[in-house]
């Protein structure tokens, strides 16, 4: 069903067309504040005030932008002010050494893999993807979210840049120096791995 479509019911009483949009975006919620929001306890909760917020809101929605990305903006702000009011950092030292000019090169996983894996690697791929998970837990707030939005949301760099607030650009950048974070540090623990044994 098209957005305008929901959005009318929904603000026509509907409350069924208000579970479709929580049923559709829950995923991309729970990305978002899974990914900035680390107690436990309190990931829930700031879901349920996103979709709160959401309803409350919904007669303000301007069509300026897709349903899910007015969403994942309300979901982003919800957790910004979580974080606020528990003075928790946004920014975990966000790194500056990485060279925004240098050329992106294919991806880390087919530099590691090669071009024809075999069943052996299964394992492999496994522990990598593992690893992959808790060292993107590392990364600073924004970093975390963009890697979110951009590859499991798939999410355009434009909007993305509404979610977050930030220019095209800084999206792209902070979406490089994320995957360079991360792909220096699985190159590196593999070759730790590789001396070691």
């Amino acid at each position: 069903m098209e957005d305008r479509a929901i959005v009318h019911k929904i603000l026509s009483g509907d409350l069924n067309a208000f579970e479709t949009i929580v049923n559709s975006n829950q995923k991309l919620v729970a990305h978002v504040v899974f990914k900035m929001v680390r107690q436990a306890a309190d990931r829930e909760e700031v879901c349920q005030d996103v979709f709160i917020k959401v309803y409350e809101n919904l007669k303000s929605f301007q069509f300026n932008s897709k349903l899910s990305t007015w969403i994942a903006r309300i979901a982003y702000n919800s957790c910004l002010n979580y974080l606020q009011k528990k003075k928790l950092p946004l920014y975990n030292d966000v790194p500056t050494t990485y060279d925004e000019n240098e050329p992106i090169s294919a991806g880390f996983s087919e530099n590691i893999w090669g071009s024809s894996p075999g069943p052996e690697d299964a394992l492999m791929r496994r522990q990598v993807s593992e690893y992959l998970k808790t060292e993107i837990g590392q990364l600073p707030v924004q970093y975390r979210t963009i890697i979110t939005l951009y590859h499991l949301d798939e999410m355009s760099y434009q909007e993305i840049g509404q979610v977050l607030n930030l220019p095209e650009g800084t999206v792209k950048s902070y979406l490089f120096r994320a995957r360079k974070m991360l792909k220096d540090k699985l190159l590196a623990k593999y070759q730790e791995e590789e001396l070691i044994s």
